[in-house]
């Protein structure tokens, strides 16, 4: 067994560790798995590149840049007021232009 020492900035271990605890997990084992996996399948587990947007959700930017540009669409205070809408929307679908998912 040996010990490995890594300088990260705090607030990103404080991040982590917390996302590793809410998992049941602490930092070390973590890390070990970590590199196990590394070990195991001879790779990087990590993805370095950008996701991108399937053909949904593509139509979905352009629709909303569309209503942006032509001040058209709703705006809302709030979540409760969007979920409150959105509630609405699914009792009457005949009043929505786009699904709410």
């Amino acid at each position: 067994m040996t010990t490995l020492t890594m300088r990260i900035d705090e607030d990103l271990k404080i991040s982590a560790a917390e996302v590793a605890e809410y998992y049941g997990f602490d930092l070390s084992s973590i890390t070990r798995a970590f590199y196990k996996q590394i070990v195991r399948d001879h790779a990087i587990p990590l993805s370095l590149g950008y996701g991108e947007p399937n053909a949904e959700s593509l139509r979905a930017l352009a629709e909303t840049q569309e209503m942006i540009e032509n001040e058209s669409g709703k705006a809302y205070t709030s979540g409760a007021d969007l979920l409150a809408a959105a509630m609405r929307a699914s009792d009457a679908p005949d009043q929505v232009h786009s699904r709410i998912f």
